[in-house]
């Protein structure tokens, strides 16, 4: 693995960087006004909200830093690099937003029997604002989040807020409307429910990297099927494709080539393989074990020669 990145590389390192510390920044500042809106107007909504607004601050805490192990080069220890340190910041912010879930939850069903009082103008102006904060830093980071997870986790949280956000807003209007503080609890329980949907696909995807399942979009037959179509291709077998991190694909395969190259073509074969997997299937780190005759795997063993006695 190349210890220096690529040019075209360098640019969304620094602008993933600069939205994750922009969002840190609006969302802790935002983080004490809606704690204080709702104890002062007795919101469970905005707590709740505010709640996961702290596992917001969390999530981009740990993402950056998570970016920062990233930026490491390769190592005598980690010859890959950091990569997965951001996979393992993704999975750790999923569990943090289901533990999040659990406490909205059991406040929510205490409140259901009695919702209690609440200022629903205040609730209104201050979930408002929490809307704005968090559709901005969301929509910074769904800008430049592609297929990295670790971003992808900050993004749900921050999408998550957004629509607690919404039903808080929606929470203060109904009791400032009808008075229905009924709707602050349900609020809370609909807003929880969309957190458990995006810590589970968080979940979900963190596991297949950190387990090496093959990355999404990928086909191990395709691949397979579009080597074995190459020029002097005679047979693929024993591939294998997984995933470096939320970005990153390997494979290794053995590849049987016609004939009875010399070691200068056939190195120049399998530079041409490697070149079709990084164009047509994004695969840029591909290990290939060239043959020049058909691998057995269950060889038969000579019997061990009798000790002289």
């Amino acid at each position: 693995m190349d210890a220096t990145p690529r040019r075209e590389e360098i640019p969304d390192r620094h602008r993933r960087r600069r939205a994750l510390i922009l969002a840190l920044g609006a969302n802790g500042a935002f983080l004490l006004v809606e704690v204080v809106g709702g104890v002062v107007f007795g919101s469970l909504a905005l707590l709740a909200d505010a709640a996961h607004m702290v596992s917001d601050v969390v999530a981009l805490s740990i993402a950056l830093v998570a970016f920062s192990l990233v930026a490491r080069p390769p190592s005598a220890r980690h010859t890959y690099g950091l990569g997965r340190a951001e996979v393992l910041a993704a999975q750790l912010n999923a569990v943090v937003l289901l533990g999040v879930s659990v406490w909205i939850v059991v406040v929510a069903v205490g409140r259901l029997a009695d919702p209690g009082t609440v200022d629903g103008g205040g609730v209104t102006v201050v979930a408002g604002a929490g809307l704005a904060v968090n559709v901005v830093s969301a929509w910074f980071l769904g800008r430049i989040a592609g297929g990295n997870l670790n971003l992808r986790a900050a993004f749900w949280h921050l999408t998550s807020d957004a629509l607690g956000s919404v039903a808080a807003l929606a929470a203060g209007i109904a009791v400032v409307v009808a008075d229905a503080t009924w709707v602050d609890p349900v609020a809370s329980l609909l807003v929880t429910a969309l957190i458990v949907g995006s810590a589970v696909r968080l979940l979900r995807d963190t596991a297949r990297v950190l387990l090496e399942g093959v990355p999404p979009g990928v086909d191990v037959t395709e691949v397979e099927s579009a080597l074995l179509a190459t020029r002097g291709v005679d047979g693929v077998h024993h591939t294998h494709v997984w995933s470096l991190d939320s970005e990153q694909a390997a494979l290794s395969t053995h590849v049987q080539l016609s004939g009875a190259p010399t070691l200068h073509d056939a190195q120049l074969r399998g530079d041409e393989l490697k070149a079709m997997l990084a164009t047509r299937f994004g695969i840029e780190h591909a290990t290939i074990e060239l043959e020049c005759h058909e691998c057995i795997d269950d060889v038969e063993l000579a019997p061990p020669r009798p000790s002289p006695s």
